[in-house]
């Protein structure tokens, strides 16, 4: 059997090409050429091309065939239009921006988008809303649009925030220098309560696995993938401070006040809930997290401490400014906690309604009940 992965160099990359040889496949991989990763054996041939355009695509792919194509990375409706020609099999990467809300909650009533989010939550109506949003969801349109006419066995995934080593984005790094800066607090967002689904890159890759597994019962869905255990952004805080061995206050702001958590949040969106739910894949390809996710982060946060990324003159700017608006909302918000405690105010006891007398024949207890 031969597999290609367009990609591979990413945070999912080695696990499903390392996983597909586990499965028997003989596997190629196509990317642009621009890095690369030993974790990726040698002997995996390596495509160099750009995927994100039809062209490149088809030069690349001319005389070749596949059992299996695996595309976490380029324009995945310009691979969908070709893919018929050199596959069997086509199982695509996408995510969460297709569903309408991602970063205009108020578009949506109630405000917000469906907790869970099941795999038919409304998507993005078209491009002048948001057009990354849209471009998402005509790409999975393309690739099943290809299934249902017979060109290949299709399958999508919609990732969530995937975590994990070799991310170009890393949010544990900009949380982890917050503990290794010895930082006394961080601004949150509403208490850190919003829950926003994250996989870590085993456990969304493993989902993926599962699909090539179960080649009949994958075709022609479209499955959420996460972690099965999630976590609060405070939650996670707390979590990398273990790791690091120190810890950090939470300053609760206002979602709209909460300027230097914005690089935490998907397109530096709102806080609102981005809570997928997985129990179609849970129910139909019997997904469980590969890796425990306390584990997973736990890793995480060990393999930056050894792999430090590279800090670019923006990225440390950036975070001297986010430190910056830390210390001032950090002042306002002790400053209103000492005003709030100033309130003259009664605290009740809690006592359920339900009557319990001390003796038989009561008609009320002892609280009147």
């Amino acid at each position: 059997m031969k597999a290609l992965v367009i990609g591979g160099t990413g945070p999912t990359g080695p696990y499903l090409i390392n996983g597909l040889i586990a499965l028997g496949y003989d596997v190629s991989m196509m990317h642009r050429g621009t890095h690369d990763s030993d974790e990726i054996p040698a002997s995996v041939p390596r495509i160099i091309a750009d995927p994100h355009f039809r062209e490149t695509l088809a030069e690349a792919l001319d005389g070749r065939r596949f059992d299996l194509i695996i595309a976490t990375y380029g324009r995945i409706r310009y691979v969908a239009e070709i893919a018929g020609d050199h596959c069997d099999r086509l199982i695509t990467v996408g995510g969460a921006p297709c569903y309408r809300g991602m970063i205009q909650p108020e578009l949506l009533s109630p405000v917000g988008m469906r907790i869970p989010l099941h795999e038919d939550a409304e998507k993005v109506p078209d491009i002048d809303e948001f057009r990354f949003g849209y471009l998402v969801r005509i790409s999975e349109e393309a690739v099943m649009e290809g299934h249902a006419v017979g060109r290949y066995s299709a399958t999508h995934f919609r990732y969530p925030t995937v975590y994990g080593p070799r991310q170009i984005t890393p949010t544990v790094w900009t949380l982890m220098r917050r503990f290794m800066d010895g930082r006394p607090h961080i601004v949150l967002p509403d208490g850190g309560l919003s829950l926003s689904s994250r996989g870590h890159a085993e456990n969304v890759a493993h989902a993926v696995l599962l699909a090539v597994r179960q080649p009949d019962a994958a075709a022609g869905q479209v499955y959420n993938c996460a972690d099965d255990r999630q976590f609060t952004y405070t939650q996670w805080v707390e979590m990398i401070g273990r790791e690091i061995g120190g810890e950090i206050e939470i300053i609760t702001v206002p979602d709209k006040v909460a300027f230097p958590a914005r690089s935490l949040m998907t397109f530096f969106g709102p806080a609102d809930h981005k809570f997928f739910d997985i129990y179609k894949i849970k129910s139909e390809l019997g997904y469980r997290d590969a890796v425990e996710p306390e584990a997973a982060l736990a890793q995480t946060v060990a393999w930056y401490r050894d792999h430090p990324p590279a800090e670019t003159e923006a990225f440390a700017r950036t975070l001297g400014e986010d430190y910056a608006m830390e210390d001032t909302l950090a002042e306002i918000y002790h400053e209103s906690c000492a005003k709030y405690a100033a309130i003259d105010h009664i605290v009740r006891d809690f006592h359920h309604p339900y009557p319990h007398p001390k003796k038989p024949g009561l008609d009320k207890d002892h609280r009147a009940r």
